[in-house]
């Protein structure tokens, strides 16, 4: 069995419908096309039994089309004892991760972010242009080359949000809660035991605690696609996350990391162009 150079976490939370889709096509790409080996761990946050089953079969029957086509890829499949949210689900799978990956990554189960997608920014986690980033970030930026279809209500929150964000924390990020993002193992192994937001704020949650420790960062701008089905409510987490933003300033006012012995002088994040 080849070491993953990447263990990316799929949480997946009443997925029956759209992971064995997306799942399938993970697989198909990722036995195509050429890339560093790949643990893909798909993460069933508490779902309900029909849902989770479906989620296990998809997961079992594209691990065994790996092993027959002797790929260095693997899916394998953690159930949550119960639901808990997407940053608790997250953090499970990332627990669960080989010893020795490079990178630990996460990305959502809706396919927003589609296979294609993912294998480019897979590849490009090995490239020379990753080699001094940290932090790899997808971004959903509308320019030339890449293709962004969003509901417009989702885009306006999304940026009063972002610009909440950096008000609180200073981040320059464009894009936090884009649905995929990849971080150096030994930088964020030492703060898995910190982490401690359950739900959407995660994603703030460890860009913050990164920033503290020096992480170099790289958003991408990626192709991504509103299927629906989103589980978010309008309005109602709109409020949830403004107010999480708060408390969570608060709570990070007072956190002590762990010390990193590599970490360099904090630099500014910024896009691929």
């Amino acid at each position: 069995m080849h070491a993953p150079f990447v263990s990316v976490v799929i949480p997946a939370y009443n997925e029956g419908q759209r992971l064995p889709r997306f799942v399938a096509e993970l697989t198909r790409v990722f036995l195509e096309r050429s890339a560093p080996p790949v643990e893909f761990v798909v993460v069933d946050d508490g779902s309900a039994p029909e849902h989770a089953e479906l989620q296990r079969a998809s997961v079992e029957a594209a691990q065994a089309r790996l092993a027959t086509e002797g790929a260095r890829h693997q899916f394998t499949y953690v159930a949550a004892p119960r639901n808990q949210g997407k940053g608790s689900a997250i953090r499970l799978g990332w627990r669960h991760a080989s010893a020795g990956v490079t990178w630990l990554a996460f990305l959502d189960a809706d396919g927003a972010i589609n296979a294609e997608e993912f294998h480019r920014l897979v590849a490009l986690s090995a490239s020379e242009m990753a080699r001094n980033v940290d932090l790899l970030a997808g971004s959903r930026i509308l320019m030339a080359g890449r293709r962004v279809v969003r509901n417009l209500h989702r885009h306006l929150q999304g940026r009063i949000f972002a610009t909440l964000t950096d008000a609180n924390f200073k981040l320059h990020f464009y894009d936090t809660q884009c649905g995929v993002k990849f971080v150096r193992a030994d930088i964020l192994r030492p703060l898995l035991d910190v982490l401690q937001e359950q739900r959407w704020l995660l994603d703030v949650e460890l860009l913050v605690l990164l920033k503290r420790q020096g992480a170099r960062f790289l958003e991408v701008p990626i192709d991504w696609e509103d299927f629906g089905g989103s589980k978010v409510i309008p309005g109602l987490d709109a409020a949830r996350m403004f107010w999480g933003l708060l408390q969570l300033r608060r709570r990070l006012e007072h956190v002590s990391l762990p010390t990193h012995r590599d970490a360099l002088p904090e630099g500014e994040p910024h896009a691929q162009r």
